[in-house]
């Protein structure tokens, strides 16, 4: 009986793991990694001291789900980018692909404010845009179509204030805010 009683509680544990990580999945994509543990909990039908003894807490349980909430299309972005011929045309690809990412995916903009430090999942994902800005910078400045005082810290600050912006005041209509890319990109070429 107990070899029994065991694997069903290693079935039940299995099935709360499963569950945590499909609630996480959908409540982050929603409403970001900032998201309530009490609304991964209710959506996944178990306690919130479930996520804690299966997971460790909010950073464990980022750690285990950021691949599918967000780093994909953050990898994807930075790709697809780099496949656009002409340094003036990729950058406009970036930014634009970036900020609709950041519009419509909540999770990005915790990515982008590093709201989880201890998140190596997250700070990875920190790393490679970090990167990335830095190789289009020098390139945008070998190829002169960038601002000469337009530096990789200035790509960070630009998608950093939009972030904050999107997660801490009302967010603007999609037309506005497509609008105002338009202004950061003017504003950073030559």
């Amino acid at each position: 009986m107990a070899a029994g009683a065991s694997s069903v509680l290693r079935s039940d544990a299995r099935r709360n793991i499963d569950r945590i990580r499909f609630a996480a999945i959908d409540v982050f994509r929603e409403q970001g990694l900032s998201a309530s543990l009490d609304d991964v909990a209710a959506a996944a039908q178990v306690s919130r001291a479930t996520i804690f003894n299966r997971f460790g807490g909010r950073v464990g349980l980022i750690d285990e789900v950021i691949d599918e909430v967000v780093a994909a299309q953050l990898h994807d972005v930075i790709e697809e980018s780099r496949s656009v011929s002409g340094v003036r045309e990729r950058i406009g690809a970036y930014v634009r692909a970036l900020r609709d990412l950041q519009y419509r995916l909540p999770a990005v903009n915790d990515v982008l404010l590093q709201e989880f430090p201890d998140s190596e999942g997250l700070m990875a994902l920190c790393h490679a845009g970090g990167a990335f800005h830095d190789e289009l910078v020098a390139d945008g400045h070998a190829d002169g179509v960038l601002a000469a005082q337009f530096l990789p810290s200035d790509f960070q600050t630009v998608v950093a204030d939009s972030a904050l912006v999107l997660k801490h005041r009302p967010r603007p209509p999609r037309i506005d805010y497509d609008r105002r890319t338009d202004f950061i990109l003017n504003g950073i070429f030559r």
